[in-house]
C-alpha cells in the first residue's frame, strides 16, 4: 500500500508528512469529577477524569508522608474500535499504558505540595484511529489543569513514524498498522524536558534523530494549542466568577516586562495576588502548601455591601496562586452579618484553626474559631466551627463595637496559648491580651499589651511576632528568650496607615517594653510600616525557608463608582521577608526570591549619565509591569549636598514642597518616573534628595503621586520618609521598583562594597 503519494506528497487521508490531525479539546465534561477533559485528535477521542488530592482511600496502600500518590487507570471503550469483543478489565497492554500515563504524568505533578493525600486519573478511550496513548496524555493533562493541581508544566505527547522513505507526524490508525517504526514522545515543552520515549521497530540514528524532532515539534504544537483550550476556560471562568487571579512573566536583574503577552482586563494588575474584593487575614504554610484566608466579598466589589467571607487560594511558591472555594462564610448566628478579618494558627498535632471576628444576629463584633476538619487534606477545603462560639464576647467596657482582628496565636513558657485583640476599651485604643489553655476558653489579662490613654484612636489588625537580634533568619512565633526582640505592629483606621515598635516581651507578665519609648504611646508616631497606600499588613513564620513573609493590602483609592465600574477593589503586596536591622530598632523588608522567577525578558542601561532635568527614556519593555533595579552613584556629594531645614522633620510635607520631580536641589531629586504617558502629563516620580545636616547627611526618598491620574476624584498624594543609610561611605544609592499596572511598589538600599 501507498503511504505517500510520490506524485503529490500527500499521505492516505489527505494530510502531509508534517502535518497533524485536527484537534479539540474541552474541559470540565464530567460533572463530578474534580477536574476532567474531553481531547480529540483528528478521529481518535478520549475522556479523562482527575479526582483528587483527598485522603487516601486504601489505607492498606503505602503513604508517602512527603509527596502525593498518584494512580492512573487507562481503558477503551468497546466501542472504540471495529472489534467489538469485550476486553477484560486489566489486561496488558490496559496496564502497561496505565503505567505509561502515570509515569509521565508524575514528572509533571508538583506531588511534594500534596504529602499524603491522592491522585486518580481515570483515561477512557471512546474512539481509536491511531495515537490513543498520546491522545491520552493530552487529556489526562487538560483534566490535571481543570482540578487546579499544580504542575511544573503541562506535559504533552504526539507520535511520528517512517513510512516509505519519510517521517510521518501523528499516524492515523492505517499508518499505525503498517508496521513501520512508531516513535511517541512526552515532553514539558516549557523547560524542554522529554518525559516519555517510546519506539516500536529498529532506526538508524540519523532517521531516528529525524523522527523525535518532528515528534516534539508535534508535542509543542499541541501545548499551544492546550495554552490557548485553558486561557479560553479562563476568559469563561471570569464572565461567570468575579474572582480571578493573572499571573505573568517579568524579566531581568535591571529591568523587566511582560512584553504586552497579557491582556489586563477591567484595568486588573498582572502579577499582584488579586481577588475581587480582600482584606488579609490569615497566611499560612502547611504541609508544604502555601495558603492566603483573605476577607473576600462574593456579592460585590465594595467592602460595605453584602456579608463577607473568607476566600482562599494556595501555592507552592508564593507566586503562581490557585483559588479555591471560601473557607469560611456567615452561616451562624455568631457570624451571621459577616466573617470578618483573623488569623490562623497549627495548633499541636499538626490541626490548623482560625480565631476570626464574626459580627453576631445584633451586628456585634465577637470572637469566634473554626478548625480544619480533615487537617491531612494538603489544600486545607473544609472548616468547621464548633457550637461553643462566641469563644470570647464582646466586653463589657468595650465602646463604639470597636473589638476585632485576633492575631496568630503564640505558646508562653507557661503553656498557655496567647492573642492580641484590637480594641476601643472606654474610648481608648488598645491591643488586648487573652490566655487559654484549650484554644476554646480564653481569658483577658489584666493590663493591656499597649494602650494609649491621651489618644483615642481605633486600632486594627495586630500582629506581634518575635524576631531575632542577629541575622535575617526568622524565629517560630512562639520564639521568646536570649537573642529574641518582638515586634507589635497596629493599624490605626484614620490614617490607613501601618506603626510598629521593635521591643522586649515578657510572657511571665505579659508585658512589652518598647526599644524606643523615646516615641511615645501613641502608635501614629512610631515607625510607619509602609510609605504610601497598604494597610492592615500581616505576616507568618515561612517554617520551609526560615523566614517571616509578610503582606499588606493596598487599596488603590479609586472612587467606589470605578470600583463598581470595573467589578473589583482591592489587592495584595508582593510577599516581602522581613527581618531586624542592625540598630535593633526597625525592621527591613526585601520582596521574596520567588518574585525573581518571573523575569523573562532583560533590558540594561549601564554608565549612563543622568545631568540636571536630563531624562532618559528606557525602551524594550511593557512599561505596565516591569522589575527595576538600578544604582545612582553620586561623584559631587560634598560640593553639591543643599541644607537641611529642621522645618522640614513631617516627610510628607517635605515630599509635597521639596520633593516635585522637576524643582532642582542640590543632590537630586533623581530617580525614576514611571507609568508616565507620552506628554509626561501623567506620570510617577519615585526620587531621592540629600542634603546636609549638622555634618552628615540625610537621605530623603518620595513617591509622587500627584501626577500620577489626570481623573480628579482619585487619590494622588505624595509619600515621603528619610531612608537611614549612611551615604558618605559609598556615594551610592540602589533603587528597586516593581510596577504592575496600578502600583509602584519601591525597596531602596546603600550598596555595600
Amino acid at each position: 500500500m501507498e503511504y505517500v503519494n510520490a506524485l503529490t506528497g500527500f499521505r492516505v487521508d489527505g494530510r502531509r508528512p508534517n502535518e497533524m490531525r485536527q484537534l479539540k479539546g474541552e474541559i470540565g465534561v464530567v460533572a463530578r469529577a474534580d477536574g476532567s477533559a474531553l481531547f480529540e485528535m483528528g478521529n481518535t477521542r478520549v475522556i479523562a477524569a482527575v479526582y483528587g488530592p483527598r485522603e487516601v482511600q486504601n489505607k492498606g496502600l503505602a503513604v508517602n508522608s512527603k509527596e502525593a500518590l498518584v494512580r492512573c487507570e487507562y481503558r477503551m471503550a468497546e466501542f472504540s474500535t471495529g472489534d467489538r469483543r469485550r476486553k477484560p478489565k486489566g489486561d496488558r497492554r490496559s496496564t502497561e499504558i496505565s503505567l505509561v500515563i502515570r509515569q509521565t504524568m508524575e514528572a509533571s505533578i508538583l506531588t511534594h505540595l500534596m504529602p499524603r493525600s491522592q491522585i486518580d486519573i481515570f483515561v477512557q478511550v471512546l474512539q481509536a484511529d491511531g495515537g490513543t496513548r498520546s491522545a491520552c496524555i493530552n487529556a489526562a493533562t487538560l483534566a490535571l489543569a481543570d482540578a487546579g493541581i499544580p504542575m511544573r508544566d503541562i506535559v504533552t505527547s504526539c507520535s511520528a513514524g517512517y513510512l516509505c522513505s519519510t517521517p510521518l507526524l501523528d499516524l492515523n490508525y492505517i499508518e499505525d498498522s503498517a508496521g513501520g517504526p512508531d516513535v511517541t514522545v512526552g515532553i514539558l515543552a516549557k523547560i524542554d524536558k522529554v518525559t516519555l520515549l517510546q519506539m516500536d521497530a529498529k532506526l538508524p540514528m540519523d532517521t531516528f534523530e529525524n523522527v523525535m524532532e518532528l515528534a516534539i515539534e508535534g508535542c509543542k504544537a499541541i501545548a499551544n494549542y492546550i495554552r490557548e483550550v485553558l486561557l479560553e476556560n479562563t476568559k469563561r471562568l471570569e464572565c461567570q466568577r468575579d474572582q480571578l487571579i493573572y499571573f505573568c512573566g517579568c524579566s531581568s536583574s535591571q529591568m523587566c516586562s511582560m512584553d504586552g503577552k497579557l491582556r489586563l482586563h477591567n484595568g486588573r494588575t498582572a502579577y499582584h495576588f488579586q481577588p475581587a474584593k480582600n482584606w488579609q487575614n490569615g497566611p499560612l504554610y502547611h504541609n508544604g502548601v502555601y495558603h492566603l484566608f483573605f476577607q473576600y466579598n462574593p456579592h460585590g466589589p465594595l467592602f460595605d455591601r453584602g456579608k463577607l467571607s473568607w476566600g482562599h487560594s494556595v501555592s507552592g511558591d508564593l507566586v503562581n496562586w490557585a483559588a479555591l472555594d471560601t473557607a469560611l462564610d456567615p452561616t451562624e448566628p455568631f457570624d451571621v452579618n459577616g466573617c470578618w478579618s483573623g488569623s490562623a494558627t497549627v495548633l499541636p498535632g499538626d490541626r490548623p484553626a482560625f480565631l476570626y471576628t464574626g459580627k453576631d444576629t445584633g451586628r456585634v463584633q465577637v470572637q469566634n474559631v473554626a478548625f480544619a476538619k480533615n487537617p491531612l487534606d494538603p489544600l486545607l477545603r473544609e472548616w468547621e466551627k464548633p457550637s461553643c462560639n462566641p469563644i470570647i464576647p464582646i466586653p463589657a467596657d468595650v465602646t463604639h463595637n470597636n473589638f476585632r482582628d485576633p492575631s496568630t496565636a503564640w505558646l508562653g513558657r507557661d503553656g498557655l496559648w496567647r492573642i492580641v485583640i484590637a480594641a476601643e476599651v472606654n474610648g481608648v485604643g488598645s491591643a488586648l491580651i487573652y490566655r487559654s489553655a484549650d484554644f476554646l476558653r480564653w481569658e483577658r489579662n489584666a493590663a493591656p499589651l499597649h494602650s494609649s490613654p491621651l489618644v483615642p484612636v481605633v486600632l486594627e489588625c495586630p500582629d506581634f511576632f518575635p524576631v531575632a537580634e542577629h541575622g535575617s533568619e526568622a524565629l517560630d512565633t512562639s520564639a521568646n528568650g536570649t537573642g529574641v526582640r518582638h515586634v507589635l505592629k497596629l493599624s490605626v483606621l484614620s490614617t490607613d496607615h501601618d506603626f510598629y515598635m521593635v521591643g522586649r516581651y515578657d510572657d511571665l507578665v505579659d508585658t512589652f517594653s518598647p526599644e524606643e519609648p523615646e516615641l511615645g504611646d501613641d502608635c501614629r508616631s512610631w515607625r510607619y510600616l509602609d510609605y504610601g497606600q497598604a494597610y492592615a499588613a500581616k505576616s507568618f513564620f515561612d517554617a520551609r525557608r526560615n523566614r517571616r513573609v509578610q503582606w499588606a493590602w493596598v487599596r488603590e483609592y479609586d472612587s467606589r463608582a470605578d470600583d463598581v465600574a470595573k467589578g473589583w477593589s482591592g489587592i495584595q503586596t508582593f510577599p516581602r521577608k522581613v527581618w531586624l536591622a542592625g540598630d535593633g530598632k526597625q525592621l527591613l523588608q526585601w520582596p521574596v526570591d520567588e518574585i525573581e522567577t518571573l523575569r523573562t525578558k532583560r533590558v540594561g542601561l549601564q554608565g549612563t549619565v543622568v545631568k540636571a532635568g536630563g531624562l532618559h527614556e528606557i525602551v524594550g519593555i511593557a512599561s505596565s509591569q516591569a522589575d527595576v533595579e538600578v544604582v545612582f552613584e553620586i561623584p559631587n556629594l560634598e560640593e553639591a549636598a543643599e541644607s537641611f531645614d529642621p522645618d522640614w522633620l513631617d516627610p510628607k510635607k517635605l515630599c509635597r514642597e521639596k520633593g516635585a520631580a522637576f524643582l532642582q536641589g542640590g543632590v537630586g531629586p533623581f530617580g525614576l518616573i514611571v507609568m508616565a504617558s507620552g506628554d509626561l502629563q501623567e506620570q510617577t516620580a519615585v526620587f531621592f534628595r540629600v542634603f546636609k545636616y549638622q555634618g552628615k547627611y540625610k537621605v530623603f526618598m518620595c513617591t509622587d503621586l500627584t501626577r500620577s491620574s489626570t481623573k480628579a476624584e482619585v487619590s494622588k498624594d505624595a509619600y515621603g520618609g528619610f531612608v537611614d543609610v549612611d551615604i558618605e561611605a559609598d556615594k551610592s544609592i540602589s533603587l528597586r521598583t516593581l510596577v504592575n499596572s496600578l502600583t509602584v511598589i519601591t525597596y531602596s538600599s546603600i550598596l555595600q562594597h
